[in-house]
This record gives structure tokens, sequence and C-alpha cells, in this order.
């Protein structure tokens, strides 16, 4: 059996040209403009309704949802509880009570972070009934209540502007993360513990670490504009027999039955720990 015989190279392109365009039936790309209108009718009718039935979707979709509230909510149920301020290095304070520079960074945070706390900022926020769950659901503009720092007492960063650290008393700020709803129950109370007894003296403010459950419920960042979080002030006077000594501190939420403290999965649920260590 021969081989078929090799077409010349002038008889190729020749062909090629005509099946590119061919001027006899006016083919292009062996299809005549109407052909040609025809199929990109089609795709156009086709994607153009795909496009509108997953425009059509999104828009159904988005019916059900709310800008103020998060739809499913039920993931995380308890808040976590975040420090400031917040070392660089794994939560661990290092300082030198003699050397203002060792803590200048903790002094600046902590005045930067209650910037927002000072009364000229809180002037839309009033005054509300402590002890009392603060519900606003049938009012379209939530008010926020107001936070004292006087309730700091001496980490209000007023009396002292080094907020203890010069003194070898330093403060650190507990505060409850936001969750939309959120209810507490009973008395709510930040409660913090040395793993080593003697080396430190807790005291708190406001006393005994109480949460007021006035501060409660948190509608959301477009509801519920002028929110502040509630604080606790932890001073640690640790005793100078444990200087240059790591102290690791355990905060706790305690005295509400339905906020978690205790979860292998998420060590911030309810809790946090945090080293410090100070020298002279």
């Amino acid at each position: 059996m021969s081989k078929e015989a090799k077409k010349p190279f002038r008889q190729s392109m020749a062909e090629w040209r005509q099946f590119v365009y061919n001027p006899n039936s006016g083919e292009f790309l062996g299809r005549t403009a109407k052909s040609w209108g025809l199929i990109l009718l089609f795709y156009l009718v086709f994607y153009g309704f795909l496009a509108a039935l997953f425009t059509f979707t999104m828009w159904v979709m988005l019916q059900t949802l709310s800008s103020d509230i998060p739809k499913y909510r039920d993931r995380i149920s308890s808040p976590g509880l975040m420090i400031s301020p917040k070392p660089d290095n794994a939560l661990e304070f290092y300082f030198n009570k003699s050397d203002a520079q060792s803590y200048a960074e903790y002094v600046s945070t902590l005045r930067k972070f209650l910037e927002s706390y000072d009364d000229s900022k809180q002037s839309q926020n009033i005054n509300c009934t402590p002890g009392r769950i603060f519900d606003q659901n049938d009012v379209a503009v939530k008010k926020a209540c107001r936070f004292n720092l006087s309730d700091l007492g001496q980490c209000s960063g007023k009396e002292d502007k080094t907020f203890g650290y010069s003194k070898g008393t330093p403060c650190v700020l507990v505060k409850v993360n936001r969750i939309i709803g959120l209810k507490p129950e009973g008395e709510p109370r930040i409660h913090c513990m040395s793993k080593e007894e003697g080396m430190v003296e807790i005291n708190y403010f406001p006393p005994e670490g109480l949460i007021d459950l006035m501060y409660f419920p948190y509608y959301g960042k477009s509801l519920h504009a002028h929110y502040l979080q509630p604080l606790v002030a932890v001073q640690l006077a640790i005793n100078s027999n444990s200087t240059k000594e790591e102290i690791a501190i355990e905060c706790k939420i305690l005295g509400s039955p339905n906020l978690k403290n205790e979860d292998d999965r998420d060590k911030f649920l309810g809790r946090i720990a945090f080293k410090v260590q100070m020298t002279e």
C-alpha cells in the first residue's frame, strides 16, 4: 500500500486561506455570518440566563441576612478574655521598676487603650442602672452605658501615670470579648491567681473584679456604635523576695453559670494566662 502523496506547500496554504475566508461562499472559519450570528446569540442568551439566575439566587440569600446581626451565632456562646497591655512576646511581661524605659511601651499602650474611655469621648453614653441587664430590643438606636475610669482605681492612670510599674505594682487590664446578644447570669467577675503562692498579692478594680450586668447585651457595631466593653484592672503587688522570679498568672471569669472558663480546645475561652518578671 503506497503512501498518500504529500500536498505541495502552496496548495496547503491555499486551502488554509480558503478555510479562514472563502470569498465564493462568504464563509469565515467554515461558517457563514448568519451561522456565526446564531451561535453568538445562543451563547449570549445562555450565559445571560446563568448570570441572571446566579444574581437572583444571591439576592434571595441576602434577603435572609441582617447587616447588623450575624445569622448563625452558635459556634461561640461564651466570650474569651484579653488583656492590655499585650506584650509582643507571648504574653510575658519583663521590666525593671527602676528603669522607665523597660516599661515605657506598656505604659504607652495602656494610655492609648484608655483614650476611648476618657470622659470627653463618652459624651453620647449614658449612666445606666447598675446590676441590671440593659435590654434595648424595642429601641432602634441603641444607647451605650458610660464606663467611669475612676472605677479602675489606682490603675486608671490618673494618679499614677506609670500604672504601678515604677512601684513594682504593675496593672493589667482585663476585658471580655464582645458577643452579640450575650446576657451573663449571676454576678460575673474576673478572678486571677498565681501558680506560686506568696509571690504576688492581687488587687482588683472594681472591687472583687466584678463586671456589671448593665453593659450587656451588646447589639453589634452598627447598632451599638458607642459601646465600650467593661474593664477590670488587675494590680499585681509583687513581693520583694520574688523579684527576678517569673510569676505565672491565670485569670478566669467566674460567678456566671452560662459563661465557660474551661475548654481544652480554646485556651482563651473565659480565661487568659500570662507571665510577669520584675527586676529592681
